[in-house]
C-alpha cells in the first residue's frame, strides 16, 4: 500500500536520477526548483514542481514552468535502465524558435529522429496540458502565442502508427484538432504515409484525407500532401481574421465551402478538381494557391449553372445609397480599396445564367484580377433581353492618397430589348426597339460622394426603327401639348418612330444633354439639359416639332421642362420663350419675368 503513494524525495536526488538518462536519450537538460514525489506501483512515476528543458548544446528554455510527470519502463528500470514511457507537462510555457538563427531545438530534433530507428525505445505517450506556447509564424516571420493549449501525442508499443490530438486559443478563439493514423518510421525513411486530419473552430471546420511525405527528413522541411479535403466556414473573413491572413475579397464573401481533392508542394497548393460554394452559388472547377512571397496568390477556373448575384449588388447599393432614409445625398462611406486587397487574385467564371436583382443574364463569362496595383473584373460577354453585353471596372488606389480610389468604366450593349429590361425592372413597357449604347466614365474620389462631384465621362443610347408605348406623340401636338386622359387611351397610343438617340458628356458630375433627337415620320422631337449626379436631379426640356410641309412652312410644336429628384420626376409645360438653356450649375435657367401662364386644358387649344 505504501509503494501505491506518492512519496516526497529530495528534488536534487529526483533530478540526477533521471537527468542523465534524459539527456543521453533526447538531449535535453533538466533542471528543476519545485517539489519531488515518486510513487512505485502500479507502475514507477516521477513527478518534479517548477521544472526547466533546455537542450544540452544550448542554454535558451525549451520549456519551464509548470509541472513535469514522468512514468518509467518497470523492465527497464528493474535492469539498470531509465526509459521514459509516458511523460506529460502541466503548465508552464514552452517555447519554439523565433528567430531564423534560433537553434535550441536541433539537439532534440536530431535524437528525436533516431527514435524511430527499429528497435528504439520511445515515449508510448506524451502530453501537455494547459501550457502555453509561443513560437514564429513561418508566413510571416511574428512571435504568436497560443494558450491554454492541450496536446496528446499516444504511440502504442504494439502499433506502428501515431495519433495526436489537441485543443488551443489563440486570439481569444478555442480550436480543436485531431491527427490520426500517421506513420512516423515511414516518414522518417522518407516513404509515404496515410494520415486523416479534422479541425473545428467556432466559425468552421476542416477535415483532410490523404498520404504524406517528408522529402528531407523527419522535422527537417520538404512536406508533400496528397488526398481529398473539405472546408466549411460560416463566415470567411471571421475564419481568416482569427487565422491572421486574408485573401483577396474576402470582406465581400461570408459563408465559405470547399471540397476537392488537392495536392501540396514547395509551399503551392493545387486544386485539380474542386467544388465550391460562396454563397448560395455553387462551383465547379480547378485552381492553385501559392503561399511564397509573403503575399497569397490564387487562380481559378470555375463554373456554374447559376449566379445569384444578389448579395453583391445588395452590397453596392449600400455602398453607394443613402445613409438614412432622410438623407438626399450619396454615401459617405469610405471607398478604400485595401480590405479588397489581401492577396492577388486571377479568377475566371462563366455561368449559363446570372441573376442580379430582377434581372437575368445568360451565357455569361467573366474574370476578376486583383493585384497589388488595383483591382479589374471584365465582363466578357453576356446576353441580356436578347443584347449582347460586355463591360470593364478598373479599380486603382489614387498615387497620392491610398484612400482614394480612381475608377474606370467601359461598357457596351448591342441589340438589347430596352422595354423588357423596364417590364424585368418593375416598370411599364414604354419603349419597342433593339437598343445599342456605350459608356465610358472616370472619377477619383475617396467616397461616393466625393466620387459622383470628379465624375467625368460619355454615354450613348440609339433605337433605330422602335416605338414609344403608351403615348401618341401625333396626337399631343395636334392637342397643342395636350395628353389624351383617359386608361383607353395610354393603352392605344403608340408613337412609331425612325430613329432615337441621346448623348451624354459628362464633366465633374454632371451630365449634359448634347444630342437627344427622337424622329418620326410625322414629327421630330429634341431633348437638351442635364443630369446632375451630386444632387441626383433630372434638369431638362424637351421640344416637338412637326415636319415640315410640301410648301416648306412648319408650326412650332409643344415644349416641356423634365425637372426633380430621380425618383420623383415632374414633366409639365413650358412656354417656348422661357429660356430653354443651362446655368453654370446644369439647372434649368428660370423662365423671363412676366411671361405667360399656363392656361386651363380646356382653353389652351383656342389659345393663339
Amino acid at each position: 500500500m505504501g509503494a501505491c503513494l506518492p512519496w516526497t524525495v529530495p528534488t536534487q536526488r529526483a533530478v540526477t536520477f533521471v537527468g542523465g538518462p534524459l539527456a543521453q536519450s533526447y538531449g535535453i537538460a533538466l533542471t528543476a526548483s519545485g517539489p519531488a514525489e515518486v510513487a512505485l506501483l502500479p507502475l514507477p512515476r516521477l513527478s518534479l514542481g517548477g521544472v526547466r528543458l533546455a537542450a544540452t548544446t544550448d542554454d535558451a528554455p525549451l520549456a519551464e514552468g509548470g509541472a513535469l510527470k514522468l512514468q518509467l519502463n518497470l523492465f527497464a528500470l528493474l535492469a539498470g535502465r531509465i526509459e521514459v514511457n509516458t511523460a506529460s507537462l502541466e503548465g508552464g510555457t514552452v517555447s519554439l524558435p523565433t528567430r531564423d538563427d534560433d537553434t535550441r531545438w536541433a539537439g532534440p530534433r536530431a535524437r528525436a529522429a533516431r527514435l524511430v530507428e527499429p528497435g528504439s525505445a520511445h515515449p508510448r505517450r506524451l502530453t501537455l496540458s494547459q501550457v502555453t506556447v509561443t513560437g514564429r509564424d513561418p508566413r510571416d516571420g511574428q512571435v504568436q502565442t497560443a494558450r491554454d493549449v492541450d496536446l496528446t501525442v499516444s504511440w502504442p508499443s504494439w502499433s506502428a502508427q501515431v495519433d495526436v490530438a489537441g485543443a488551443f486559443r489563440w486570439n481569444a478563439v478555442p480550436a480543436r484538432f485531431t491527427l490520426t493514423g500517421l506513420r512516423i518510421a515511414d516518414l522518417a525513411t522518407g516513404a509515404r504515409s496515410p494520415f486523416v486530419a479534422t479541425a473545428d473552430w467556432p466559425a468552421g471546420s476542416l477535415s483532410v484525407e490523404g498520404e504524406g511525405s517528408l522529402d528531407k527528413g523527419l522535422l527537417d522541411g520538404g512536406l508533400a500532401l496528397t488526398g481529398s479535403a473539405s472546408l466549411r466556414t460560416r463566415s470567411l473573413p471571421e475564419t481568416l481574421g482569427w487565422m491572421g491572413g486574408d485573401v483577396a475579397l474576402s470582406p465581400m464573401i461570408e459563408a465559405f465551402a470547399l471540397a476537392g481533392a488537392f495536392e501540396i508542394r514547395d509551399r503551392a497548393l493545387l486544386l485539380p478538381s474542386v467544388r465550391l460554394e460562396v454563397g448560395d452559388n455553387r462551383f465547379e472547377g480547378a485552381g492553385a494557391v501559392s503561399l511564397t512571397g509573403g503575399r497569397p496568390a490564387i487562380q481559378a477556373t470555375l463554373a456554374a449553372d447559376s449566379l445569384n448575384l444578389a448579395p453583391l449588388l445588395a452590397e453596392t447599393l449600400r455602398l453607394f445609397g443613402r445613409d438614412d432614409a432622410e438623407s438626399p445625398g450619396w454615401s459617405g462611406r469610405s471607398l478604400a480599396l485595401h480590405p479588397l486587397m489581401g492577396g492577388d487574385l486571377d479568377l475566371r467564371v462563366s455561368a449559363g445564367g446570372a441573376r442580379m436583382g430582377p434581372l437575368l443574364f445568360e451565357d455569361v463569362a467573366a474574370s476578376v484580377l486583383v493585384r497589388r496595383g488595383g483591382i479589374e473584373a471584365a465582363l466578357s460577354r453576356a446576353t441580356l433581353q436578347g443584347g449582347l453585353v460586355k463591360g470593364r471596372l478598373g479599380l486603382t488606389p489614387a498615387a497620392d492618397e491610398p484612400n482614394k480610389t480612381e475608377f474606370r468604366l467601359q461598357g457596351a450593349f448591342d441589340h438589347l430589348d430596352l422595354g423588357a429590361v423596364l417590364v424585368d425592372l418593375g416598370q411599364d413597357r414604354s419603349v419597342f426597339g433593339a437598343a445599342r449604347g456605350q459608356v465610358v466614365m472616370e472619377g477619383t474620389g475617396a467616397m461616393p460622394d466625393t466620387l459622383m462631384r470628379h465624375l467625368d465621362g460619355r454615354a450613348t443610347l440609339s433605337i433605330d426603327g422602335g416605338a414609344l408605348a403608351g403615348i401618341d406623340l401625333v396626337d399631343v401636338v395636334h392637342r397643342n401639348g395636350t395628353v389624351a386622359t383617359g386608361a383607353l387611351a395610354r393603352r392605344n397610343g403608340r408613337t412609331a418612330f425612325e430613329h432615337a438617340s441621346l448623348t451624354l458628356r459628362i464633366v465633374d458630375g454632371v451630365g449634359e444633354i448634347v444630342d437627344g433627337v427622337l424622329r418620326t415620320p410625322a414629327l421630330t422631337g429634341t431633348l437638351s439639359g442635364a443630369v446632375v449626379l451630386p444632387e441626383r436631379r433630372f434638369e431638362a426640356r424637351a421640344q416637338l416639332r412637326p415636319r415640315a410641309a410640301a410648301d416648306g412652312t412648319a408650326r412650332p410644336g409643344p415644349t416641356y421642362a423634365i425637372v426633380g429628384p430621380w425618383d420623383a420626376i415632374v414633366v409639365r409645360k413650358a412656354a417656348p420663350e422661357d429660356g430653354g438653356g443651362l446655368t453654370s450649375t446644369g439647372a434649368l435657367r428660370a423662365p423671363p419675368a412676366g411671361g405667360k401662364p399656363d392656361l386651363p386644358a380646356a382653353a389652351r387649344a383656342y389659345a393663339p
